[in-house]
């Protein structure tokens, strides 16, 4: 794997690169598009959003890592009651989203309605940029943090937006848990889950 694919930590310093690298990732995502439904300022909007979820809430409490074009934000158990956007941090969630402000709360709300209860390590984000789709970065971030569930002996927990990306996940063992379908007439959101693995040997 070529050193530039290789995952390690994200810093607060890293928040314009992934920043731009997530911007591109989720353009043609279907929450996104949903969220921010125009085309010509989807991606500076989405790098706001970004840079402002990664600086402020995610770097702070959770395991972040990135390769040269991508970025994943993982939540294990001891720190999801932490990694949740402080009054600060969603008021500037609310000026960058404007009018869709409304649709994205209640979208938040309904998700984590569903969040699963019993102990588990989540994956808030993961994305790539598409100019480095087939370069594996995304897949190594995934099997890193997969590899700190499976360590931990607990299982992950995510929810994809996206029904192409599926089938990547279930490469993974993922399996979809639940589907749900956003309020306001929203996207659906695939709700997946994987037992842990035990790692060679153990």
């Amino acid at each position: 794997m070529a050193i530039s694919n290789m995952p390690r930590t994200a810093v607060t310093d890293d928040a314009p690169a992934i920043s731009r690298s997530l911007a591109r990732a989720f353009d043609d995502d279907p929450m996104m598009r949903w969220f921010f439904p125009e085309d010509a300022t989807r991606v500076a909007s989405l790098g706001g959003y970004f840079s402002t979820i990664f600086t402020r809430q995610y770097a702070r409490n959770a395991v972040c890592e990135r390769t040269e074009s991508a970025a994943a934000f993982w939540v294990p158990p001891e720190a999801q009651a932490k990694a949740v956007p402080d009054a600060e941090t969603i008021q500037e969630l609310m000026i960058i989203l404007g009018d869709r402000a409304g649709a994205f709360r209640d979208a938040v709300e309904a998700a984590a309605s569903h969040t699963p209860r019993e102990p588990h390590w989540y994956l808030a984000l993961l994305g790539a940029d598409p100019a480095a789709q087939g370069t594996g970065q995304g897949a190594a971030l995934l099997r890193s943090g997969l590899a700190k569930a499976d360590a931990a002996g607990l299982p992950a927990y995510l929810e994809s937006s996206k029904e192409a990306n599926l089938s990547f996940y279930e490469h993974f063992g993922f399996t979809v848990r639940e589907e749900l379908e956003l309020p306001g007439g929203g996207p659906v959101l695939w709700a997946m889950w994987r037992e842990p693995r035990h790692p060679a040997g153990a």
